[in-house]
């Protein structure tokens, strides 16, 4: 069993609160979700407007499918226009 985890640190540029930041990232959250069946949640950064730290996690058998979830998750933040990835950090256990 392989176990693949993500850290991802993301600004978010058009967020003038913390409620338009909530809204943005549940969205995001549950789209990733619904799309590649991984665990998310908010891990860091809870009170600033726009910056936050999210966390994923995928569970495969294989390393080469956890690490390819992992890749798609990340392609799809990087096309979403009101998130940017700042940095990122893959580790697969």
């Amino acid at each position: 069993m392989r176990v693949g985890i993500c850290t991802l640190e993301l600004f978010i540029s058009n967020s003038n609160s913390l409620k338009s930041k909530r809204q943005v990232l549940n969205s995001l959250k549950d789209r990733i979700r619904r799309s590649f069946n991984v665990s998310i949640a908010e891990v860091d950064g809870n009170d600033l407007w726009q910056k936050a730290v999210v966390g994923f996690s995928c569970v495969g058998n294989e390393k080469g499918f956890v690490n390819a979830v992992m890749d798609k998750v990340i392609d799809f933040i990087e096309k979403t226009p009101t998130v940017d990835i700042i940095d990122y950090k893959i580790e697969i256990l």
